[in-house]
């Protein structure tokens, strides 16, 4: 599955043949380590529901046979020999990307994620060299040392598993669009992203509401810090809401009536979109001509605003709620996370792989 190296590491995973298959017990060989690369003996891998997207290839383009997972926790095994930041033994965790070209604008910015060149993605990418990655639904992973982050001591490592990719999801756009004392944030969906930006969120200051489906999430949402609940199958929600919120943060994974959210905004509100629907949105143009109101998205965030989600988390006692499941079970994990049968992220455990 990689060019041929001297010193490659074969590797257990778990293996999709095709789209929408079941996943297979197979392995792989990593490249050998170069001068910036560490070995990393992966203890916990998040299930994301972009995982889920990738594997059925509902984005288009998979490339397989794929082996997702890219909310990476684990133990630094090997170093090459130039490696500075990392020692053997450290607790470290990889995200969305593994490598961009580390010269444009925005990879100079922190910002690797919008890397010109086009970033390389954990998996489901090619890497520079032509050779497809695969990612940390595996026993090992090889990856240069700066697109690598520490976990903090205090973080068990099945909780910081998922913050690499719904915690720095949710942790950019707030912070990117200034949450924070005196800000009103809505957050729609209490799912997999929704319940740790309400954590963070509240951390940073911002009065909070939950806008999700039911009302049968509210007493999990006031625990989480949840300032205020409304259920948006209640059409008196959007008229008792109507121009209140600064910000949006829309982390749902489906369409939405777009015009109705918009019109919760004050003026020069934002509706900042993280969840990827695989069909189109549509909305009115007056909904943003009315108040001056803007649509926004955000894609995970740079190495540096990574590190600093998980020290923040850390500081702040933010994590999120997950279930451990065995190797054996990702299949069953699927299905439950498309039947919203979670609370409220899924994480394997390595060892049983």
């Amino acid at each position: 599955m990689c060019n041929n190296h001297k010193n490659i590491t074969t590797t257990r995973v778990l293996s999709a043949s095709r789209a929408k298959a079941k996943f297979e017990h197979t392995t792989i060989e990593r490249r050998e380590l170069r001068p910036d690369d560490i070995l990393i003996d992966i203890k916990f891998s998040g299930i994301c529901h972009s995982d889920i997207h990738s594997a059925f290839d509902e984005w288009g383009g998979g490339i397989f046979p794929m082996v997702p997972g890219h909310e990476i926790a684990g133990v630094v095994a090997a170093v090459g020999s130039g490696v500075k930041k990392f020692s053997i033994g450290d607790r470290v965790g990889v995200g969305c990307f593994v490598d961009s070209c580390g010269e444009c604008e925005y990879c100079l910015n922190g910002d690797e994620q919008y890397c010109t060149k086009g970033v390389v993605q954990t998996y489901n990418s090619l890497d520079y060299d032509g050779n497809p990655t695969y990612g940390g639904y595996s026993q090992k992973f090889v990856v240069k040392e700066s697109f690598v982050v520490r976990i903090p001591d205090s973080l068990d490592m099945d909780v910081a598993s998922p913050l690499l990719c719904a915690g720095i999801t949710t942790f950019s756009p707030l912070k990117h669009w200034n949450a924070g004392p005196g800000k009103k944030v809505a957050i729609v969906g209490m799912g997999g992203l929704g319940h740790v930006a309400i954590q963070f969120a509240h951390a940073m200051g911002a009065e909070v509401t939950v806008l999700s489906r039911s009302i049968n999430k509210k007493e999990e949402a006031l625990s989480f810090g949840a300032d205020h609940y409304f259920a948006t199958s209640d059409p008196a929600t959007f008229t008792e809401l109507a121009g209140r919120f600064d910000l949006i943060l829309n982390t749902v994974s489906a369409n939405l009536n777009i015009d109705q959210y918009l019109s919760l905004l004050r003026v020069d509100g934002t509706l900042v979109n993280v969840g990827a629907p695989s069909e189109p949105d549509q909305y009115n143009v007056f909904s943003l001509l009315m108040g001056r109101r803007s649509i926004a998205g955000s894609l995970v965030g740079g190495i540096r605003e990574t590190q600093e989600m998980l020290d923040f988390a850390a500081q702040h006692g933010i994590a999120p709620m997950i279930e451990v499941i065995r190797a054996d079970q990702v299949d069953e994990a699927y299905e439950r996370v498309l039947r919203s049968d979670v609370r409220y992220r899924f994480v394997i455990d390595i060892s049983t792989l």
